[in-house]
């Protein structure tokens, strides 16, 4: 009986190991392909010199603690809303549910979102869109905040990883993006140091 138990202790380490591992090559994939985007002209919201020195991102350093899984509550009836922008302008949203869940010791919840605009198109009809503020925004990161996309769930949880987390186009470029500006009810209330940093060259 011990040795079943011991061996079953092994595989489960070894289990938890292999996914940790794979969250992080997740993680990898996504920082290169966001460094891709942005050195690539056709789709970079970067100009000028910006992106003629552009080299890569600063990111906080993969940390699976801000991987977290949340539960899910999926909003009935949601009534479609006008988000505002930083450009002055509205776009149209509606909320799809509710995540809450544990860091840093304290119990929080972030609204999730539907573009009404893409959920017109195959390509996005499952997108889920997250903007959220904390306590690094203003220093390490964009002032206005940050993103997250996200599919939508097929049960009661929801993964979160705040190492995806990206900062909006116009933190880059204000002058030729429109970017919705993060509601009051998912300012959090503590330091996500994950995810996409931010260079000082782009303040505005």
């Amino acid at each position: 009986m011990r040795k079943l138990s011991f061996l079953f202790i092994i595989l489960s380490l070894f289990l938890n190991a292999q996914i940790e591992k794979e969250n992080i090559v997740a993680v990898k994939k996504f920082q290169e392909e966001l460094n891709a985007e942005y050195l690539n002209p056709k789709e970079s919201p970067l100009r000028g010199d910006n992106l003629k020195n552009f080299k890569k991102h600063p990111f906080f350093p993969i940390d699976l603690k801000y991987r977290v899984t949340a539960k899910f509550v999926k909003t009935e009836n949601p009534v479609p809303f006008e988000l505002p922008t930083s450009s002055g302008k509205f776009k149209q949203y509606q909320e799809y549910g509710k995540a809450t869940f544990e860091l840093d010791g304290k119990s929080l919840t972030l609204t999730l979102y539907q573009s009404l605009d893409l959920m017109k198109m195959e390509k996005y009809r499952d997108y889920l869109f997250l903007p959220f503020r904390d306590e690094t925004n203003g220093k390490e990161t964009y002032g206005g905040g940050k993103y997250m996309d996200l599919k939508i769930p097929s049960g009661n949880e929801i993964v979160l990883d705040f190492n995806r987390s990206y900062q909006p186009f116009c933190a880059y470029n204000a002058f030729d993006y429109n970017c919705p500006i993060v509601p009051e009810e998912n300012k959090l209330p503590i330091r996500i140091e994950a995810g996409v940093m931010y260079d000082d060259v782009y303040h505005h």
